[in-house]
C-alpha cells in the first residue's frame, strides 16, 4: 500500500477509547494521541503556547514560556467563548502534526482524539471509530479516577451529545458492558482494519 489507513478513534470522557487504542497499539498500530500533540504545542517556543498567550493572556504561561494545563483547562471549560477560541487556534495544528506523522508512515495509523468530528478532522480519516457509552456511566467512571465532580460533568456538558460523533462515525463500539466484550469487538475490528490496510 502506496499510504497508512488512517483511523480516526473518538468517544466522549472516560468513554473507554484510551483502553481501545492501547489494544491497537499492542497490535502493532501507530497510534497518536491528540493530547500529547497538544502537550507538545505548550511546549516553550510551541505555537500552542503562542497561541495560549494571544488569546488568554501571560499568566496562562510558566516562566520558561511553557502553558499551565490546568489553568487553562479551568479557564475554558467555563467559559465558553475562550474554549471555541482556543480550540479553533488549536485544531490546525494537531491536525497538520498528525498529517505529517501518518505521511511518513505505513500500514494502519490512529488518532486517538476527543473532538475529532466536532474539529472537522473526519473527512482526513478512512475510517472513524467512536467508543460510546452512556453519560451517566461514564460520569461515574471519571469521578472514580480521581476527577472532581464538577469538572467532570463541565467537560461531559462541552463535549455535547455525542450525536455528531455518532453520525459520522463508520464504526461504533459499545463499552456500555465489560471489558471483555469491549475487547471482543476490539479484536475483530483489528482483523478489519489489518485487511483494509493490505489492499
Amino acid at each position: 500500500m502506496n499510504r497508512s489507513l488512517r483511523v480516526g478513534l473518538t468517544g466522549g470522557l472516560a468513554s473507554g477509547k484510551s483502553t481501545v487504542a492501547g489494544w491497537m497499539r499492542d497490535a502493532g498500530f501507530l497510534v497518536v494521541d491528540a493530547d500529547k500533540l497538544v502537550s507538545e504545542l505548550y511546549q516553550p517556543g510551541g505555537e500552542g503556547a503562542a497561541a495560549v498567550r494571544s488569546l488568554l493572556g501571560p499568566e496562562f504561561l510558566n516562566e520558561e514560556g511553557g502553558v499551565i494545563p490546568a489553568r487553562v483547562a479551568e479557564k475554558i471549560f467555563a467559559e465558553t467563548d475562550s474554549r471555541l477560541a482556543l480550540e479553533k487556534a488549536i485544531h490546525p495544528l494537531v491536525r497538520k502534526r498528525f498529517a505529517a506523522l501518518a505521511d511518513a508512515a505505513r500500514g494502519v495509523v490512529v488518532l486517538e482524539a476527543t473532538l475529532l468530528v466536532e474539529a472537522g478532522y473526519a473527512p482526513d480519516f478512512d475510517c472513524v471509530i467512536t467508543v460510546e457509552c452512556d453519560g451517566e456511566t461514564r460520569l461515574q467512571r471519571a469521578v472514580a479516577r480521581g476527577m472532581n465532580e464538577a469538572a467532570a460533568r463541565s467537560r461531559l456538558l462541552a463535549q455535547g451529545d455525542g450525536d455528531a460523533r455518532r453520525a459520522a462515525a463508520h464504526r461504533h463500539l459499545d463499552n456500555c458492558c465489560d471489558l471483555e466484550y469491549l475487547r471482543h469487538q476490539v479484536d475483530e475490528l483489528i482483523e478489519e482494519l489489518r485487511r483494509l490496510a493490505e489492499r
